[in-house]
């Protein structure tokens, strides 16, 4: 049966600018909002939509985003028409395929696209933090009749230069697009999302492969490509909530959005969940010594501290003594007696012992996955 739109998340990319974070897993791997992996936004948003298949296209440490996706049962990506696929870098007889650039990436993955048969394909990043419809965006890119229509959403002038930015006419027809202009004409930044007719980028992929070879990246040389041509280019307006969290501040102010009741995402929402694929862990456990306020505690985890305006996610201990204020502490974490931490994101399964302080002023305080500070308690 062919697919009307087949969904491909890009998932390869290093994301060195989370330092510590992504130096052993993928950036879409990396855990957010106590009980989610960045991933997971982009794999709910897909069925939600109705979309039914999604090829995830992975290159960088992809052990765990790998075990984490498995099948696509906890998405319901698992059906008889529905299916996840991860797609990595292979050999063949005509050598190596390691993916230069978003664009390159899905040509390396044509026999793949082939197989599913799509009518259109819908191209997205895995590491965004949003909800959104996507077939409303395929509604819109049908009525303009368009080649290829890019998500748009307005950020303030003075940050623009930090993305591409599109120029539309009152038609919304894209007319100019630059790549981290200097002087932004406007302030539409694209979000990383396209969909395109697949049969005629397929053909502009192939037809360039065949010669020079150049079209490595979206942004860079498809989008100007398509422009050039006079190719239908549209935009789509999204005017809800989106975050790229390629950063670590970007990734700390999105986990302290993310504890508000009134956060635009909405999490409480029924009709549009987030899915996750999370382990079975106990209830948590607050003792008598502990104070918790505005916080989010995930299951699994033992209070004995005071927590203020933090996420703890699944199986974290506080003990007694310790202070945690507007701080993300990963899974599995372990934070000793009399610790004070502020500011600060503390990876997965960290240990903090007994009496250590983790602060800096004025800047984010990141500790690795597994790392130890300080000496552990011989108690507990």
């Amino acid at each position: 049966m062919r697919t009307e739109m087949l969904a491909m998340i890009l998932a390869g990319g290093q994301g060195t600018r989370l330092g510590k974070l992504t130096k052993k897993i993928a950036k879409p791997a990396v855990p957010f909002g106590g009980r989610y992996r960045i991933i997971d936004f982009t794999l709910s948003n897909c069925i939600n939509s109705g979309i039914k298949n999604v090829g995830v296209v992975t290159q960088y440490q992809p052990l765990a985003l790998n075990n984490h996706i498995g099948n696509g049962a906890s998405w319901g990506l698992d059906g008889i028409d529905s299916g996840v696929t991860i797609l990595q870098p292979y050999s063949s007889s005509d050598g190596e395929k390691w993916f230069e650039g978003t664009a390159h990436a899905i040509y390396q993955n044509i026999s793949y696209i082939d197989q599913m048969d799509p009518q259109y394909v819908l191209i997205l990043s895995g590491d965004h933090i949003y909800k959104m419809n996507y077939e409303e965006m395929l509604e819109e890119h049908i009525a303009n009749n368009a080649s290829l229509t890019v998500a748009v959403i307005e950020v303030p002038l003075k940050e623009a230069s930090r993305f591409g930015i599109m120029n539309t006419d009152e038609n919304n027809r894209i007319i100019e697009f630059d790549e981290k202009p200097a002087e932004p004409k406007s302030d539409l930044a694209s979000m990383g999302i396209y969909i395109f007719n697949w049969g005629r980028l397929r053909n502009v992929l192939l037809n360039n492969y065949s010669k020079d070879g150049q079209m490595l990246d979206f942004g860079k040389h498809v989008i100007p490509s398509y422009l050039e041509a006079g190719e239908n280019v549209y935009a789509y307006h999204f005017d809800g909530y989106w975050k790229d969290v390629g950063t670590i501040e970007s990734l700390w102010e999105a986990n302290m959005e993310f504890i508000s009741l009134e956060n635009e995402l909405h999490m409480r929402d029924k009709s549009w969940r987030m899915f996750s694929k999370n382990t079975i862990s106990p209830p948590h456990f607050i003792t008598e010594t502990a104070s918790v306020s505005n916080s989010l505690v995930v299951d699994g985890c033992y209070v004995a501290g005071t927590v203020i305006d933090s996420i703890l996610s699944t199986d974290v201990q506080v003990k007694v003594g310790s202070t945690i204020e507007s701080s993300v502490i990963m899974p599995g974490a372990t934070i000793g007696k009399n610790v004070k931490i502020k500011n600060a994101i503390i990876g997965e399964n960290a240990i903090i012992g007994d009496n250590a302080v983790v602060y800096r002023e004025n800047d984010i305080e990141v500790i690795g996955y597994s790392e130890v500070i300080g000496v552990q308690s011989d108690e507990d």
